[in-house]
């Protein structure tokens, strides 16, 4: 695994690092009326998981809007931004941002995503900021684990992945 840096501080990630080319792993999440949402659940178009710390942070923030934007502009792409948030936080969150092409789901129940993609902290029970792209056939096209957990992904480059991929 890539080292990882919160604040400039090494963490542990748990879980695997997941790759282009793999199979996207499955995972179970929690929507914001608390029901069950799986790999499954969003396939047969591509995806973009967005994963933030917390919606309740600058950056985080900044992201899910961006990539609420963008879905905006992309067409049939399934935007998930994943964080350990309580799905409550995150309705709220949304609601008060007027966030409507990104479905915020949360990892807080058990950590399924963070383990099955690798973004898990160890030491704080947060999700390291990443994103991947996976393809309508649940295939990883883009995966970008960002080095410092507080800096901005590269936002570009995985647009361009969404557009390869479709």
């Amino acid at each position: 695994m890539a080292a990882i840096t919160f604040k400039e501080k090494p963490v542990t990630l748990q879980g695997s690092e997941v790759k282009v080319g793999d199979k996207a792993p499955d995972f179970s999440v929690l929507a914001n009326d608390l029901s069950p949402i799986t790999l499954e659940d969003t396939k047969d178009t591509v995806r973009i998981f967005s994963v933030v710390p917390s919606l309740d942070t600058g950056v985080c923030d900044k992201q899910t809007r961006k990539f609420n934007e963008e879905a905006s502009k992309l067409g049939n792409v399934k935007v998930l931004t994943i964080s350990v948030d309580l799905p409550f936080a995150q309705r709220r969150w949304c609601g008060d941002n007027g966030i409507e092409n990104v479905q915020t789901v949360s990892d807080h129940r058990d950590l399924s995503f963070g383990k099955a993609y690798g973004v898990a902290i160890e030491e704080m029970r947060l999700l390291a900021r990443a994103v991947f792209v996976i393809d309508s056939n649940d295939e990883v096209v883009y995966v970008e684990y960002v080095k410092e957990a507080t800096d901005h992904p590269d936002y570009e480059a995985a647009i361009d992945a969404v557009k390869r991929a479709k």
